[in-house]
């Protein structure tokens, strides 16, 4: 996959029962494949799949319990959607490492390898392509009072950092991508400097990816804080294309065919 001249669209498939935006919407394996089917369908490059619900205040699922959600469905979308790159949202090393197995080709992992360390091994024996996201705190922590004096600085520092270890490990530095990590332990104005400043996190010269859609700040960036979540997508169509002109080349989203219009118009008229 190459992002020289058009971005790819990665689409959510959340198989939980809380996740911010869609818990519990499609939590049963037909209905993630049927979802699956209609991602791919509006022009869905990559799905990701996630067992485990990420959002402020989340508790942690038992390794058991994330496998019986995904496994079966990466097992079948592989079979079903041979063409499509197919993607584990996890820092379990054991569920990548099964769901690679199962049919799966990227690793997304929300502590940059941090969150167990064993998956730096899984990504170099399996051959997977990995995202590493900076987060300050965890998923329970991370909205308490997030603080920093450069948030630019501190990001990109954070993965550069985390991709020099995935390489000493035996990762080969062209399957990693780099993920600012929006909402994960940011406050509104580090999401916003980090919009504005995107190009300083593609300098790092990995693929980017991002993933801000639907997210409570750009509710409350666009004054209607109370705004639900079916209702802001034309916020996060908005961060998306100003994020495409800064170098964003993976934007990770639940509405696809008009975040996909948006972009190609983007790119259409800055000649990206």
């Amino acid at each position: 996959m190459t992002f020289e001249r058009q971005a790819q669209l990665m689409a959510v498939l959340n198989i939980t029962p809380d996740s911010f935006s869609d818990g519990g919407s499609f939590f049963q394996a037909d209905r993630a494949i049927d979802r699956a089917g209609q991602l791919v369908s509006q022009g869905a490059a990559i799905l990701d799949i996630g067992g485990e619900s990420t959002r402020p205040g989340s508790d942690p699922v038992p390794l058991e319990e994330e496998l019986r959600r995904v496994i079966p469905v990466i097992r079948q979308l592989h079979r079903e959607f041979p063409n499509v790159v197919l993607s584990i949202d996890t820092y379990k090393a054991e569920t990548a490492r099964q769901a690679i197995a199962a049919g799966a080709d990227i690793i997304n992992d929300i502590t940059g390898l941090r969150g167990d360390p064993q998956m730096v091994k899984v990504v170099k024996e399996t051959g997977a392509g990995v995202v590493l996201m900076h987060m300050q705190g965890t998923p329970k922590t991370m909205q308490i009072a997030p603080f920093y004096q450069d948030v630019i600085a501190a990001v990109a520092s954070f993965l550069d950092e985390r991709r020099a270890f995935a390489c000493s490990q035996g990762v080969e530095f062209d399957r990693i991508a780099l993920d600012p990590g929006f909402g994960f332990g940011k406050r509104d104005q580090d999401n916003v400097r980090l919009i504005q400043r995107f190009d300083a996190i593609a300098a790092l010269g990995s693929p980017t990816v991002v993933g801000i859609s639907r997210k409570s700040t750009l509710a409350r960036l666009s004054g209607e804080s109370q705004l639900p979540f079916s209702e802001r997508l034309w916020p996060t169509i908005a961060a998306n294309c100003l994020l495409r002109l800064g170098g964003a080349q993976v934007l990770r989203v639940h509405d696809v065919r008009a975040n996909l219009e948006a972009l190609r118009m983007t790119e259409a008229i800055a000649a990206l």
